[in-house]
């Protein structure tokens, strides 16, 4: 009997503990972003660029060291893969194309990377934007999930008006893609609570650019203030690593 009672003590110290562990845990995600992958060539703010050279070393280092790449519309999966990683991309910049290549090259029958893109409705198609083209072939390759970045990136805390750059912009984006819109990242990472009550209407997140890792704190609307830490074009590798932890 007392054998029994010691077996039963370490099933559930052992086996029942360890499978609640990862909950327990409060992990942190890392929700990377980033603008431009491109070389630097004078043009725009210099930290907004990361070289095609440094991201592939960024998503090998990922890749390497275990990551799984998740997009919104996989949220509650964080909570169970292992080391969840999100990837994200603002405004929908054209060099965005060439994220999309080093995913290609990078992924093997194990890794599957894939990425968010929050593009400005209203500048799909420009000559430094992805079309819409672009747009439903990433979307459809999938490697890149894509999300609203408002139809014209606005300042949102000083409008008083928001069907355009919300609603028609998620309806834009869906009618290119043919998938959900279900993220929306708020323009030069600004909010208040009217802005989360009108995100609320038509997304079921709302990004910002609280520079820290995510972990779920159990708070009103938590879905609306979820924060991402910036790849600048000065990040070294190291400095990238310490940002997911490691």
């Amino acid at each position: 009997m007392k054998t029994y009672l010691l077996f039963l003590l370490a099933f559930f110290y052992f086996g029942w503990g360890l499978s609640v562990s990862p909950v327990a845990a409060q992990q942190k995600v890392p929700i990377f972003v980033y603008h431009s992958i491109a070389e630097y060539t004078g043009t725009g703010e210099k930290e907004l660029y990361v070289t095609p050279e440094q991201f592939e070393k960024q998503m090998k280092y990922l890749r390497d060291h275990g990551f799984t790449f998740l997009t919104f519309e996989q949220w509650d999966d964080w909570k169970t893969v292992k080391k969840p990683v999100f990837i994200t991309f603002d405004d929908g910049y054209k060099n965005n194309w060439k994220a999309f290549e080093i995913f290609q090259k990078l992924k093997t029958p194990s890794f599957h990377p894939v990425g968010t893109i929050f593009v400005i409705s209203d500048f799909i198609g420009w000559p430094n934007r992805l079309s819409a083209e672009d747009l439903k072939k990433m979307a459809e390759s999938g490697f890149f999930s894509i999300q609203s970045h408002t139809a014209t990136h606005p300042d949102l805390t000083k409008l008083s008006k928001f069907t355009h750059e919300l609603k028609d912009s998620k309806e834009k984006i869906e009618r290119i893609t043919g998938k959900p819109v279900v993220a929306l990242s708020y323009p030069y990472g600004s909010f208040n609570d009217k802005v989360v009550e009108e995100t609320k209407k038509y997304y079921q997140f709302g990004i910002t650019t609280t520079p820290e890792l995510y972990s779920e704190k159990g708070i009103q609307n938590e879905r609306y203030y979820i924060p991402r830490l910036y790849v600048k074009y000065s990040t070294t590798l190291e400095e990238f690593a310490k940002l997911v932890g490691n």
